[in-house]
């Protein structure tokens, strides 16, 4: 009702008061969720990105992360989509790092004019991986027979049911080689002068938002609200951008952190679910978390 009340009031009238918009990415970074998680992809980080820099008069957009990583196309597009709405809105952009941005997490903390990391977060992790299981041994014991029938002698290719080829991890390593590259030109386009020489920086290494600091993987130790008070003054509204609702109050599919799963699916993704959530427990467990 204050809200309201002050909106009806003549422009001349009102106490002048800057709002800076937050956007808040947290999350594995992925594609698509499961019926146990939703993860962070750019379908769900684009809506919410176009509603912050769509605040007219704020100087700034606060984007918050905290993020493991996971999916560097996934990373990468919404680095690229933050980019192109801070030069089409004319908006600084401060990036806040919360307990972790890491990996594919730092690479969307870079597209951050500013970065600013508490002390005890964690950054860095400028690399690539793939993980995987293999079930030969296991399945023999069983007495299962492996069938696989492909159009293509590479199909089958790190098939985790059969023996592992050199020629398969020479290539896989090849094709991690070229997205590292990406990752590290990246940083450094966006970093530039401010990083400092050590032969670990890009090696997939992370460490405290400290010793992130000396390393110039951040620009200054702080959180959100003391920083923006500092710089924008005390009377700074921080306002919390989420994702729009429908005329029934439900969320559109593929926007936010939070979803309803179609019932029907739950049971046919199950088993997925599981696999997914054990692998981002692990992507959270690597950093202690």
């Amino acid at each position: 009702m204050a809200h309201l009340i002050k909106k009806l009031v003549p422009k001349r009238f009102r106490k002048d008061e800057i709002t800076i918009p937050v956007v808040k990415l947290a999350g594995t970074i992925m594609a698509s969720g499961s019926v146990l998680r939703q993860n962070l992809s750019i379908a769900a980080a684009a809506p919410v990105l176009d509603k912050a820099f769509a605040y007219k008069k704020a100087p700034a957009v606060a984007i918050v992360v905290n993020s493991p990583g996971g999916s560097p196309v996934q990373s990468r597009l919404i680095f690229q989509r933050i980019r192109d709405l801070a030069e089409e809105k004319k908006k600084i952009v401060l990036v806040f790092v919360e307990d972790v941005a890491a990996s594919g997490g730092y690479m969307i903390a870079c597209a951050g004019d500013e970065i600013i990391a508490d002390p005890s977060s964690i950054v860095g992790s400028i690399g690539v991986v793939s993980g995987s299981f293999g079930f030969v041994e296991a399945i023999a014991k069983l007495g299962i027979e492996r069938r696989v029938h492909t159009a293509g002698q590479n199909k089958a290719t790190l098939d985790p049911f059969q023996p592992e080829k050199p020629e398969d991890v020479a290539h896989l390593k090849a094709l991690q080689l070229e997205v590292h590259e990406t990752f590290i030109d990246l940083v450094k386009d966006r970093r530039g002068a401010r990083l400092q020489p050590d032969d670990q920086l890009f090696s997939g290494l992370f460490w405290s938002g400290k010793r992130g600091l000396d390393l110039g993987l951040v620009d200054a130790l702080g959180d959100l609200r003391g920083t923006l008070k500092a710089r924008y003054g005390e009377s700074v509204k921080l306002e919390l951008v989420s994702a729009g609702r429908s005329l029934f109050g439900r969320k559109p599919k593929g926007i936010s952190a939070g979803f309803e799963p179609d019932l029907a699916a739950i049971g046919a993704g199950l088993a997925d679910g599981v696999v997914s959530l054990a692998e981002e427990r692990l992507l959270w467990g690597r950093y202690g978390l």
